[in-house]
Parts: C-alpha cells; structure tokens; sequence
C-alpha cells in the first residue's frame, strides 16, 4: 500500500484504481477507505480515469500529528495531486465537500482542474445555532477524553434517534468508531461556522460542480444550492430520487461526464 508524507510529517495511506486523467476522491466525517461510500464511487469511474483513493488523517491506515488545523488536510490534498502528477480533479462528499471547497480557493486552477461537491451541509443563518451547540458538545467531549460522548454528539447532529445511538454503542463498529472520533473536530473545523462561507466560495477559480440529492430534506440541498450561486461559474445538478447516501450508480456518470469537461 503506498503512503506519501505530507508537509508535517503525517504518512497518509493512499491506492489508485483504473487508468485515465487523474482524480481524487474526498470522503466526509468517520469515513475512509474501507468505511464509505467512495470505494464504489472509485469503481464507477475506473474505466475512464485513475482515481485516488486515501484515508484522511487519523483514520484507517494513515497517521495523525498532535496538532491540527485544515491547512494540514489541504497539503494532504496538494500531496495527493502531486503524487497523481500535479493536477487533478477533486470530489467531495458531506463535511468532505467542505474540505475540498477550502482546498481550491487555496490550491487554485493550476492544481486542482475540476471540483465537485456532494450535499455540504452548510446551514442557513436561523439553523447555525444547531451547529454552534454541536461544536460546543464535541470540543467538551474531546477536552475530557470522552471519545464515545463525542461520537454520541456527532450522532445527535446527523438526526439520529436516541434509541438507535444506544442501539449502535452496543454493536462491534463502536470502537472504531471511537477510535477515529477525535478527526469529528477535523471536520467540524473545514465546516468553519456550519454557514456557507461566501467570501471565499467567490475566490473560487475552479470549474466547479454542485450537487445534491433531490430526494434529500431541503437542509441538506442548501449548502449546494447556496455555493452554486456563489462560486464564480459554477453548475448546480440536483440527482433525482437521491438522497445524502447517494448511489454510486447514478453519481458516478454525473462525475465522469463533468471530469471530462474541457478546462
């Protein structure tokens, strides 16, 4: 299994599948390669391209330094375009989406060629306070060493009901995911206040492609919607029948048709 360092010193897992111009793939909060919905994404897009596949740091077989900020995710990101030969397209998911966002204001047109992003979860002014209470629990949890607290948290923000979280803290996959619960403020930090950041989404240079689920509540096509009217250029696709547990099957040509865009 490859690994490249990033600036830090973090060694980040990372593998390629299929053949073709080169792009990378981003997931969302607790997801890594082996634990998401990017492995069938990759497969999707294959016969066209070389994908890049990696574990964000912290999870699945990549390192993690004592001190973060997201400008470490964005020179993982840069490490990976590097490694793919020094540009590529990107695609986000979730809070991932986020990231990836960050990352082309930052990294610009002369590395990352296209970006698509899937359903971030911004929230509109009179919903933020949901997730500035969210941010207050998760910091609390981790500050005391409460991993499974900050998972609960975590949880709580996404819908989940009380009855299926204790259900879960019950079952094997708890661990693990207690294991990566200190990366939930590594996303929760690309998410920035949790309200699309405007200012920086008009820096954007990149080609760019926003999309949600049209079968999602409305909440969760708002950070799609939103960004699509601010980047500079941007396409905005609403996915029929979808919903934020996209299907590879339908988002996978929606790429491959917007990756293959000339720039």
């Amino acid at each position: 299994m490859p690994t490249l360092t990033s600036e830090d010193g973090t060694n980040i897992a990372w593998e390629k599948v299929g053949n073709g111009p080169p792009v990378v793939l981003v997931d969302g909060a607790t997801c890594f390669r082996d634990s998401g919905p990017m492995r069938p994404i990759a497969q999707q897009l294959a016969g066209q391209f070389s994908v890049y596949l990696y574990d964000r740091r912290g999870r699945g077989a990549s390192g993690d330094a004592a001190a973060f900020a997201v400008e470490r995710e964005i020179e993982d990101i840069h490490g990976l375009i590097l490694a793919a030969g020094g540009t590529a397209s990107v695609f986000g998911i979730s809070s991932g989406a986020a990231l990836v966002l960050r990352a082309a204001e930052k990294l610009g047109p002369s590395a990352i060629t296209h970006m698509a992003l899937y359903e971030p979860p911004f929230a509109p002014e009179d919903e933020a306070w949901a997730a500035d209470d969210y941010t207050t629990a998760l910091n609390a949890a981790l500050s005391s060493g409460d991993r499974g607290e900050a998972v609960e948290a975590f949880l709580r923000r996404v819908g989940m009901p009380p009855e299926a979280i204790a259900g879960m803290r019950q079952a094997p996959m708890w661990s693990g995911m207690e294991a990566i619960a200190p990366t939930l403020a590594y996303d929760n930090a690309a998410m920035g206040d949790s309200r699309v950041p405007a200012d920086l989404a008009a820096r954007v240079r990149v080609p760019s492609l926003c999309m949600a689920g049209g079968a999602s509540p409305e909440s969760l096509q708002y950070g799609s919607r939103a960004l699509a009217e601010l980047i500079p250029n941007a396409a905005i696709e609403i996915l029929e029948n979808q919903t934020h547990d996209v299907s590879a099957e339908v988002l996978g040509p929606v790429l491959a048709r917007f990756f293959s865009r000339q720039t």
